[in-house]
């Protein structure tokens, strides 16, 4: 006990040395307006930036919102002009800094989530102009401007000594990929509304739009289904946890899991719209016809035995799933998901596919005739088994459509014949999502090795808080290519081909990180790797750049508070 409480004497006054430093830093660091000051190191990298003389005093500045701007950019905006008041002060500043609703700077490309997302800054010694066609655009420009200002503009209240001068630049920016998303697991532990918004928080710092939130699982249920209440009453609860890794402990704490660790569907509504206020879109992920206990364990009778079933304990893979042969499972699902789309107005709905073993399907009478039914058979790529979850896929994308939205599914999606419009996330391997892209399917690249961010972050393992497997360090997820296949003798794609990789996404699941502080350690600073890969083009990106940019997001952690792995920085 005396070692920990020491260790955590020593990282508080290390923690608080850094932000003296930084501070008197940035009251001696006014440059003389006639120099040009050296680039910043901004995360994720703009795509054009030209630095030219002088500097602009942001203490005081007067923040001016053109007409016509739309009303979520407006509160949004509103908001930033009163955090700068608030951190640089009000009084005796002369310049100004202007937001304008721009309709040329639409993409002549928009994202697949439909928002148009670039944005330019123009800054001189009297003013700040920003430009952009709207919220999204405005949201990452605000980022940009806050990595321009000393770090104390992450805080909430004003310092005293710190010189609010910032370089002049003409900055002109848009995104590589119109879908940057990061996946939250929920069902294995859950993160309450305060700390999902949290999670959010640091997605609109480093310019990512989508929030992919993992509601269900075997491990628990955590979305209010009001025509289904037992969901949440008996689907969120496990009698106990795993102690261990799963692939070599059988040991269990004893200890029930998930009593009312669900969100009601008005706290699903306010963390969707929380989102939408800062340019975000929540896509919900209900994993079907795998990964389902805590709905067997509620209604055995959706299952291929009827059971009995119970929430999982253990991580991994349950050979129980629904049974693709009752007519019941399909009612069941489509009432679901007519809820979710209740509570998402997301285009896009995930609906798994992932892990779904067969073992089941292969004896049950149901399943059987529900492949002669439907003429399934076979061949020499597939068993019949595969095309009948091609068909439930397919059955509820079909429903989906019917409300106008889309589905998109694990690269497990393959194995079978996909639905026409389904999107492919590639989490297995890369060369998955090249395959669904030769296809003509969109694709999200979320490759395992590279962006799955429950991995170690340290080749000392016994160093680390307990992970999956597998160590992913914050310069191997900068690395990442979605272009470049496993397969070295693999078919290049074509550029029409690769106009189908929409996205990059990061997933976090959670089957060992059981606290918010832990989640943070695992996220940062690699969250700050992923938007340079979702964000830049390749010519952009700089390693030196870059590294030097996470010293100064270190100091922008200490301040907000966060956690995080120093691995990076030696540490």
């Amino acid at each position: 006990m005396g070692v920990q409480c020491g260790l955590c004497v020593q990282y508080f006054m290390m923690k608080t040395l850094r932000l003296i430093l930084i501070t008197l830093f940035a009251a001696v660091a006014c440059s003389n307006d006639a120099e040009i000051m050296p680039c910043p190191e901004i995360i994720p990298y703009p795509a054009d930036v030209e630095m030219n003389a002088g500097t602009f005093d942001v203490a005081g500045a007067k923040v001016v919102l053109s007409g016509g701007l739309d009303s979520l950019s407006k509160a949004y905006l509103t908001l930033f002009a009163d955090h700068i008041s608030a951190v640089a002060g009000s009084e005796g500043g002369r310049g100004r800094i202007i937001f304008r609703q721009d309709a040329s700077m639409s993409s002549a490309c928009p994202g697949p989530l439909g928002k148009e997302e670039n944005y330019s800054i123009e800054i001189t010694p009297r003013k700040i102009t920003v430009r952009a066609a709207g919220l999204n655009g405005f949201v990452y420009a605000v980022q940009t401007l806050k990595q321009l200002m000393p770090s104390q503009v992450y805080g909430t209240e004003q310092v005293s000594g710190v010189c609010w001068e910032v370089p002049c630049c003409t900055i002109e920016d848009s995104p590589r990929f119109g879908y940057r998303g990061m996946l939250l697991d929920v069902a294995r532990y859950f993160y309450n509304v305060e700390e999902v918004k949290k999670f959010i928080d640091m997605m609109e710092i480093h310019k990512m739009n989508v929030f992919h939130w993992h509601l269900t699982d075997d491990q628990g249920w955590r979305v209010e289904i009001k025509k289904y209440p037992e969901l949440t009453e008996v689907g969120s609860r496990r009698r106990h946890t795993l102690v261990g890794h799963h692939h070599t402990s059988n040991e269990y704490d004893g200890k029930p899991y998930g009593e009312g660790m669900w969100y009601s569907q008005e706290q699903i509504r306010d963390v969707v719209a929380y989102a939408a206020s800062k340019g975000i879109t929540v896509i919900p992920e209900i994993d079907l016809p795998g990964h389902m206990m805590g709905a067997l364990a509620t209604y055995p009778e959706l299952g291929c035995t009827g059971g009995p079933y119970e929430v999982m304990g253990k991580w991994g893979i349950s050979d129980d799933v629904l049974c693709a042969g009752k007519d019941v499972v399909y009612t069941f699902l489509e009432d679901v998901l007519a809820e979710i789309c209740d509570m998402f107005p997301s285009q896009y709905i995930h609906i798994g596919g992932d892990e779904c073993p067969k073992v089941r399907w292969e004896a049950c009478p149901d399943c059987q005739k529900k492949i002669k039914e439907l003429g399934l058979a076979d061949d020499e790529k597939h068993a019949a088994e595969h095309y009948l979850q091609s068909h439930v896929m397919r059955h509820m994308s079909d429903f989906l459509a019917q409300r106008g939205r889309k589905i998109i599914g694990w690269d497990e999606m393959l194995q079978g014949e996909l639905a026409p419009g389904a999107t492919v996330m590639a989490w297995r391997k890369t060369e998955n999502g090249h395959k669904a892209a030769r296809l003509g399917h969109d694709v999200i690249m979320a490759t395992r090795p590279y962006l799955y961010l429950d991995r170690y972050q340290s080749e000392d393992k016994a160093a680390e808080p307990l992970a999956i497997t597998g160590y992913l360090p914050v310069d191997m997820v900068w690395s990442f290519d979605p272009y470049k296949s496993e397969k070295e003798d693999a078919e290049l794609l074509t550029d029409e081909q690769k106009s189908h990789v929409i996205g990059i996404q990061a997933s976090l699941w959670t089957e060992y990180i059981s606290t918010y502080d832990h989640l943070e350690y695992m996220l940062y600073p690699r969250m700050d790797a992923v938007s340079e890969v979702q964000w830049c083009c390749p010519e952009n990106k700089d390693w030196d750049r870059f590294r030097k940019g996470l010293d100064r997001m270190r100091v922008v952690y200490d301040i907000m508070g966060y956690n995080y792995a120093t691995h990076i920085w030696g540490e």
